[in-house]
């Protein structure tokens, strides 16, 4: 049995590693080397406990789009606080900033929507549109329609459920995921997964192909819904190739399999459009958003649902007497009210126009990385890209082991002042949507210096 490392003094640091278990973390590894231990935010920037500063590439977690000191929202907690601190949803209660931001997002919705559920996070609402989903068919006389597609590398959470959406091996191993009925269908990553030779229409046809022999192998009878991310942020930052989600769509409707849009990361003006199913062209059943709903300043999400699931659930709940379904905390007034704000704050400030001006100069910097010779791909959409390492650029081959050059190169870009996010080989991108070009090009200049170094320091241990 290991032993639990004493304590190494007082620090932040050694607090920490002698207090905490951290999420998507080598926990061994963690022990050795310790936190990097965040004290304040400004902008697009963070700073941590020795004051150094950082260019914070991920926006945190893919969500800190108004950046990390927005006065504005710490005013809509603190008034919130002071109002109503906390009340809830259950047995026909409400509260105003709940109605406020409900009403705010069935307007805003990429297609029309009925009603909308909270939560508070990403993982909760997709784990609630699962039961939704097995809720819905069992009200409308379907009990045996119940399998839910999934993609390979998609990321969907990690509740028991949706941890089982999400097609990454690290979800799975040894958490004894995924749980039954839940299948997984191909990840439609052109540059990874395309035939030689397949152009990315034609691949985009494979995959709606394969979908549909996913369903009739399955039996269609058997087959109640699809979740998709607009783009695929945890699994590598991948964009659908042009007309996959219109292929798709005719697929799933063909065999009414009901569509969710998990619009946790591409949701609000991340991909140049308010959502990322208007990006892309799609018209989802349900929609699942969290993260910059409230910019990240305090946790809510939601899930949107419309009005042929609304129908079943009123039907449904009244059979059964009520609606069996709901966390302490949905819909939280102070919660809400922060993301109210976060939604004004988007329009008054045309969040959507800046975007737009930033996107192109974002998009053709982070593409001028694929000079350096370990670039093999560089992929994005809005303000949000991948940059996949390789050994050698012709045939694509990886390194090996393969994530150690990704992890040398956010370690070589903390160096640098620049937080970035290392899945597998890819550098991924994402940074708070208000950053500027100016900043943009310090990112990129040093995104590639740590490509560069990282570079170097792969030959010094003969990875080449």
């Amino acid at each position: 049995m290991n032993e639990q490392l004493p304590r190494r003094g007082n620090s932040p640091a050694a607090r920490d590693i002698a207090s905490l278990v951290h999420p998507y973390t080598n926990l061994r590894v963690h022990e050795k080397e310790g936190p990097l231990v965040i004290e304040r935010g400004r902008g697009v920037y963070v700073y941590d406990d020795s004051g150094k500063e950082y260019i914070e590439g991920m926006a945190g977690l893919w969500s800190a789009a108004i950046g990390f000191d927005e006065p504005r929202l710490v005013a809509a907690a603190t008034a919130a606080m002071s109002k109503l601190p906390f009340y809830h949803m259950f047995t026909h209660k409400s509260h105003l900033p709940g109605i406020e931001l409900a009403e705010m997002l069935l307007e805003m919705a990429p297609v029309p929507m009925s009603k909308v559920f909270f939560a508070n996070s990403g993982s909760e609402a997709n784990d609630t549109a699962i039961k939704l989903v097995w809720y819905y068919h069992n009200a409308i006389g379907k009990p045996g329609k119940k399998k839910i597609i999934s993609r390979v590398k998609a990321y969907h959470g990690v509740t028991v459920a949706s941890a089982s959406l999400t097609g990454l091996p690290a979800n799975h191993q040894d958490w004894d995921l995924p749980i039954a009925r839940i299948l997984h269908t191909t990840c439609p990553h052109h540059y990874r997964f395309a035939k030689p030779g397949e152009s990315p229409e034609d691949f985009a046809t494979r995959c709606a192909e394969e979908l549909e022999a996913l369903i009739v192998k399955e039996g269609p009878d058997t087959v109640a819904a699809m979740f998709a991310e607009p783009v695929m942020g945890a699994g590598g930052v991948i964009v659908p190739p042009p007309g996959y989600f219109e292929k798709i769509q005719k697929v799933l409707k063909k065999y009414d399999v009901l569509l969710i849009a998990d619009e946790v990361i591409c949701g609000f003006y991340r991909t140049g459009n308010p959502w990322g199913s208007q990006t892309f062209g799609i018209a989802p059943d349900m929609l699942a958003c969290a993260k910059a709903l409230s910019a990240s300043y305090i946790p809510i999400s939601a899930l949107m649902i419309n009005e042929k699931i609304y129908q079943a659930l009123l039907a449904e709940s009244d059979k059964i007497g009520t609606f069996g379904h709901g966390f302490t905390y949905s819909g939280h007034p102070v919660a809400a009210a922060v993301a109210v704000e976060t939604q004004k704050l988007y329009k008054e400030r045309d969040m959507l126009s800046h975007v737009r001006r930033q996107m192109g100069p974002f998009q053709k910097k982070m593409a001028s990385l694929l000079a350096e010779d370990i670039v093999g791909e560089v992929r994005g959409v809005g303000l949000v890209a991948g940059v996949e390492l390789v050994k050698n650029k012709a045939t694509k081959e990886n390194f090996a082991p393969l994530g150690k050059i990704g992890r040398m190169t956010t370690a070589r870009a903390q160096e640098n002042g620049l937080i970035c996010r290392a899945i597998g080989d890819t550098i991924a991108i994402c940074p708070p949507l208000i950053i500027d070009e100016a900043q943009v090009d310090t990112l990129v200049a040093r995104l590639r210096k740590s490509i560069q170094e990282a570079q170097v320091q792969a030959k010094k241990e003969g990875m080449f």
